[in-house]
């Protein structure tokens, strides 16, 4: 089974895709909503702006895609931005409307180092994950934080984590195995 990466102009598809390698999994980066919808495991990966990966999600019927695949029960893994993108909205960028597939909006970083890079312990996982954020997650779906903050977001068939588990080593290539196991 090949893992689909969402293409949306911009974000880590290339860290993301080495690390499912090392993994033994092939991958594809596309935006084509077919492919999108009907994948077994879809991965929006993290970096960039809110904004203009939106943007890049609804010109190509990415987003429309994404939302029917929750609708079906099919998991999808955001990573960073993939987690903000799937919030109902964003205060980045001046305000934007998100996929609306975890509940709440995804707010800057007041307090504490901004951005927030550098490695933290996921609570009650109690393992530690690479962050690099100025943004998070303010949802009633929140399963983990780390250092107060949202660190991971699950609602049905969508987890985002804020974290990047293909930065974070062998903790964070075992939570991937985790999520190839799900599908």
């Amino acid at each position: 089974m090949s893992v689909v990466v969402v293409d949306y102009g911009a974000g880590n598809t290339r860290s993301v895709r080495a690390a499912l390698r090392r993994l033994g999994r092939e991958s594809v980066v596309v935006s084509d909503p077919e492919i999108i919808a009907e994948a077994p495991l879809v991965i929006l990966p993290g970096v960039g702006s809110a904004r203009s990966a939106m943007g890049h999600l609804r010109a190509t019927g990415a987003d429309e895609a994404l939302r029917a695949r929750y609708a079906s029960g099919r998991f999808t893994l955001g990573i960073c931005l993939g987690l903000q993108l799937a919030m109902e909205s964003s205060e980045e960028d001046g305000g934007v409307e998100g996929l609306g597939l975890l509940s709440g909006r995804v707010e800057r970083l007041r307090e504490g180092r901004v951005p927030r890079l550098g490695w933290s312990v996921v609570e009650p996982w109690g393992s530690a994950f690479y962050f690099a954020h100025s943004y998070a997650a303010v949802s009633d779906d929140v399963v983990a934080i780390a250092e107060g903050v949202a660190a991971a977001v699950e609602r049905g068939p969508f987890l985002g984590v804020q974290f990047h588990p293909e930065k974070s080593g062998p903790d964070g290539a075992a939570f991937l195995e985790r999520c190839l196991a799900r599908v």
